[in-house]
C-alpha cells in the first residue's frame, strides 16, 4: 500500500480508523525528509495491513503546529489510537522495520491497563 496524504480533515480519522498507522512530517524542501523518502514508501509495501501517511508540514501548519513538530522529518506511530513512537530524524531501513516490528509485538492490553492505572490515580 502506498503512503497517503494526511490533512488537517482526515489526520483523526485516520488515526482512530486503523490499528496502526505511521506518519512521516516532512516538507519538500527538507534534504533528509527526500531520502527518507523512499525508505518511508518501500516499508509502507512491505506491510500492506498498516496504514502509512505523509503530513506536508508546508500544507499543513496548523497540523505540524497541534502534533508539536519541531524538526523534520518526524516520525511518529500510533496503535489503537495511541502514540507510541514519536521522534525526529530519518531511520535507516533496517531500523524502521525493527521499530515497526516492536510496535506490533506490544501488548496492547497491557498498554491500555497501565493508560487507565494512571488515569485512575490523577482522578485521585
Amino acid at each position: 500500500m502506498a503512503s497517503v496524504e494526511l490533512t488537517a480533515e482526515n489526520f483523526d480519522s485516520t488515526i482512530t480508523g486503523n490499528s496502526i498507522v505511521v506518519v512521516d512530517f516532512w516538507a519538500d524542501w527538507c534534504g533528509p525528509c527526500k531520502m527518507f523518502a523512499p525508505t518511508f514508501e518501500a516499508a509502507s509495501e512491505k506491510e500492506p495491513e498498516i496504514v502509512f501517511g505523509k503530513v506536508d508540514t508546508e500544507a499543513q501548519q496548523s497540523l505540524a503546529a497541534a502534533a508539536g513538530i519541531q524538526s523534520i522529518p518526524t516520525l511518529m506511530i500510533f496503535r489503537d489510537s495511541i502514540l507510541l513512537f514519536s521522534q525526529p530524524g530519518a531511520l535507516p531501513p533496517a531500523a524502521l522495520e525493527d521499530l515497526i516490528g516492536q510496535v506490533k509485538a506490544i501488548d496492547m492490553e497491557a498498554v491500555h491497563a497501565e493508560i487507565a492505572k494512571q488515569q485512575t490515580a490523577v482522578a485521585e
